[in-house]
């Protein structure tokens, strides 16, 4: 574990039943967040079926991206029919590892809807980014730090 040994709290563990891109082995995670920062913006997602797998996740309101997505009956069935204030839209960061554009970035095409009070989850993989997707200013979301 990245973190030193970890106590499993069963309230912070997430199901991913179909696993995640790349990691469809990969199907317990715990959620993991440094509490002495307030409300955090950006999450560890720690494999419990891996322990070297450690993913960032974040939450894109605080990057300016709104998310409108519709879910299948099937996604809706494996998220066990959530209540809209149960849903939480996550995105995965990751380290770019090309010279020229170093630094984090997001996968804004494959985000992460959770219901936050079964803890299921899943990765929902678009095609093409559909225009509902809007920006808003940067500037006020990330400068409230």
């Amino acid at each position: 574990h990245l973190f030193g040994p970890v106590e499993v709290d069963p309230e912070r563990i997430l199901t991913f039943p179909e696993g995640l891109l790349a990691f469809e082995a990969c199907k317990r995670f715990m959620l993991v967040h440094e509490s002495d920062q307030g409300e955090p913006s950006s999450y560890t997602l720690q494999s419990l079926d891996d322990p070297a797998l450690a993913l960032q996740i974040a939450d894109p309101t605080a990057m300016g991206l709104n998310y409108e997505l519709a879910l299948t009956d099937t996604e809706t069935a494996l998220l066990q029919t959530p209540a809209v204030d149960d849903v939480a839209v996550m995105i995965v960061l990751y380290k770019r590892e090309n010279p020229e554009a170093a630094g984090i970035a997001a996968n804004i095409r494959a985000p992460l809807v959770i219901n936050t009070r079964a803890r299921v989850g899943l990765q929902k993989v678009m095609a093409q980014l559909r225009p509902n997707i809007t920006l808003s200013n940067l500037a006020s979301p990330l400068t409230a730090g």
